[in-house]
């Protein structure tokens, strides 16, 4: 082995001293020092072989080889870089050339949004939480007062990635409700911004993939006053002017009462578009008080706590502050239409 080591380091040096250009230079580099098929790391894996006794000194004894190869290559390079071997190792840059000037990127309107928003909760005392995007069914439906037998299952249609283990693409922000009660207990504040997927026909107010934010506060006397206040500072804070709501009653497994939050278009005005249905209004905000089967789940006692929580739709605020006709521009990777924000 000692032999081999001696008769390697040899052969190296004699072939850098007879490099003339940098190719050379590279071919050789990598004949000796390649992971896969280098001569070195040929000669590190019959070491295993050696005994152990052996060992060591052989080790060392290929250490000092390389550091040797390695120092003949630095040294060779250094020559050829100074002109002694490869004349035409100096690029040639014509610096009369015109160049492009460099185009910095920007963040997504929908990122924007989501800092802005991030920013207004933040100055109520909310925390910022994250949670997975691939989700349990228990997270995502049972947690939330959804059982099996439910009829609102049919109201997400879900992508399902692993039925033995009941996976599926989060269908809601909403499982990281339970979650946060879970890791940080009573009183809490906290906001959810992610992306979610429904198995969605696409349209101009549809799509697969999109954004919510998940609101979530809880303490002693929590009522839907507390609610409404939250909700007006969050409009007022995003989209700098008054904005006209409705509150009126809605259905949600995981509040009691619940209420649909609904904003008049931005984009027509309240005069009817093909983003409102016609209608006039978007529905924006799902909310209510926390129904107490979901702080059972939670770890949290109903009878000592109370709660509000809320869905905004991230996506369809996006459209409505920029006043974006149809949702599948957002996630169609059209520069021509990004580069507007």
């Amino acid at each position: 082995m000692e032999l081999n080591i001696k008769k390697l380091k040899d052969q190296a040096l004699k072939e850098i001293d007879g490099i003339k250009n940098s190719e050379e230079w590279e071919n050789i580099k990598n004949k000796y020092f390649s992971r896969k098929s280098g001569e070195l790391a040929k000669l590190l894996k019959d070491i295993k072989d050696v005994a152990d006794d052996l060992r060591p000194k052989v080790g060392t004894m290929v250490n000092e080889a390389k550091e040797e190869i390695e120092n003949a290559l630095e040294d060779k390079m250094s020559k050829i870089k100074k002109g002694s071997g490869d004349k035409l190792e100096r690029d040639f840059i014509d610096v009369t050339l015109n160049i492009e000037k460099y185009k910095l990127g920007h963040l997504h309107p929908v990122t924007q949004i989501t800092n802005e928003l991030e920013d207004i909760f933040k100055s109520m005392g909310f925390m910022i939480l994250d949670g997975p995007e691939l989700e349990s069914d228990y997270y995502n439906f049972e947690s939330l007062n959804i059982p099996t037998w439910h009829p609102a299952r049919d109201t997400q249609d879900t992508f399902y990635i692993e039925a033995k283990d009941k996976l599926l693409m989060r269908t809601h922000t909403s499982p990281v409700q339970v979650r946060a009660m879970q890791k940080y207990g009573a009183p809490l504040r906290c906001v959810v911004p992610g992306r979610v997927f429904r198995n969605e026909a696409t349209d101009a107010s549809h799509d697969h993939t999109f954004y919510q934010l998940e609101g979530l506060m809880i303490d002693k006397d929590i009522s839907i006053t507390n609610l409404i206040a939250v909700m007006k500072e969050l409009l007022s804070g995003i989209f700098k002017r008054e904005v006209k709501v409705r509150l009126r009653p809605g259905y949600f497994p995981f509040v009691e009462p619940g209420f649909e939050l609904d904003i008049q278009c931005l984009i027509c005005g309240g005069k009817g578009c093909p983003v409102c249905k016609q209608s006039g209004w978007l529905e924006l905000l799902p909310c209510g008080l926390v129904h107490p089967n979901v702080l059972k789940a939670g770890g949290i006692d109903p009878k000592k706590y109370s709660g509000f929580a809320f869905g905004l739709g991230l996506t369809r605020l996006v459209m409505m502050k920029y006043k974006i006709d149809d949702i599948r521009l957002l996630q169609g990777g059209d520069l021509r239409f990004l580069n507007q924000f």
